[in-house]
């Protein structure tokens, strides 16, 4: 790729701060993931928290990957009503959370949803909700690998759970989930003996309980951990980010080479002081979890230093300041794109160098019809 893929021809469409998306780096990157499994698509199920967009679900289902991961309902949702396969709700449902799962699952037949347990006492309260609606309610146990965020340990309290749910009529045990987002070592290696340590328990344990359960699956880890996993061939991989690219995993996971498919299109708005420019980029723009250094990496400015973020102001020191004027457009890459996304409404879809399309970040939405 050139030095100048990023610049936007009719750059003059796009509203700033905006999410730029680029249409060919896109394709790329789905392209790779699915390459990387060699076209075994049923051993991907990329997570929808990345993009939260229909257009990309859209996309995604007709380069024949069918199956899905979500943080939330209104994910499982955009991946329902493009047509997807399955989606495992990746998080222990509480609250009116489990009647929205049951009604989904009512709602789209044809898609097989599943969530995730790791007590006794969730486990009671789905199935008695399950029972009481009629509904099957598909469950992976979400395992505590040491990333001691969730899940259960591999113990006799690992045990207590299988038993109960031999006895749940409204609830079907479908595997494991193991998420190890924690491993993020530089160098592959060292993160892939980490991983493969870790899981040994995990593994010998599935292993054991295969006879009784043969259909049963063990999905494992996201983007960092993608390139370990992929080369067990009972595993299934759900990386997420990749289909996006970001600065932190491009600086991190040097073995992966997807390409960055979104970037924050930003206006300088004012020029203060010698040195210093004024872009319309706060806080609420960019991911702004990471110190002020780790939020983004602009592609077309040498020599800055971001020194600020307010809500829609961020400051930066350049070197060559008389270069700049008010209305002059950056092109900045986020280092967290996850959150990113979930700040804006929209993308402007990029093909061949020009704002071509509007795509809707519709998942970014707490609650859609369910």
């Amino acid at each position: 790729m050139n030095n100048d893929w990023y610049r936007i021809k009719n750059v003059e469409t796009v509203d700033s701060p905006s999410i730029a998306l680029y249409l060919e780096n896109l394709k790329f990157n789905v392209q790779e993931m699915i390459s990387l499994v060699h076209g075994n698509t049923e051993r991907l199920m990329p997570h929808i928290k990345t993009n939260k967009m229909p257009k990309v679900m859209d996309f995604l289902l007709e380069s024949g990957i069918s199956n899905f991961k979500a943080s939330t309902i209104s994910e499982a949702e955009i991946a329902a009503e493009a047509g997807a396969n399955s989606v495992l709700i990746a998080h222990q449902l509480v609250g009116p959370k489990v009647d929205r799962f049951l009604q989904l699952c009512q709602h789209f037949p044809n898609t097989q949803f599943s969530t995730l347990i790791d007590n006794l006492g969730s486990a009671e309260l789905l199935n008695s909700k399950a029972l009481e609606s009629g509904t099957m309610a598909h469950i992976y146990i979400d395992i505590n690998n040491g990333m001691d965020r969730s899940g259960i340990k591999i113990d006799t309290g690992l045990d207590d759970l299988l038993q109960y749910l031999d006895t749940c009529n409204g609830l079907h045990f479908d595997g494991f989930h193991v998420y190890d987002g924690h491993l993020r070592d530089s160098e592959f290696s060292q993160r892939n003996e980490k991983i493969e340590h870790d899981l040994e328990q995990v593994t010998g344990y599935f292993n054991n309980i295969k006879n009784q359960y043969p259909e049963a699956k063990m999905i494992c880890g996201g983007t960092p951990s993608f390139t370990s996993h992929l080369l067990e061939e009972n595993r299934i991989t759900s990386p997420g980010t990749c289909v996006l690219w970001d600065w932190g995993y491009g600086e991190k996971l040097t073995e992966q080479s997807f390409r960055y498919a979104a970037l924050v299109v930003t206006r300088v708005i004012s020029k203060p002081t010698e040195g210093i420019i004024t872009v319309d980029m706060g806080h609420k723009s960019v991911s702004a979890e990471n110190r002020i250094d780790k939020r983004i990496k602009f592609l077309n400015i040498n020599n800055y230093e971001l020194l600020s973020q307010s809500e829609e102001h961020g400051v930066i020191r350049v070197s060559d300041w008389d270069h700049w004027k008010v209305g002059d457009v950056l092109y900045g890459v986020p280092y967290h794109i996850c959150p990113t996304i979930n700040l804006h409404d929209e993308v402007s879809v990029i093909e061949n160098g020009e704002k071509v399309d509007t795509w809707n970040i519709t998942a970014r939405k707490r609650k859609l019809q369910f």
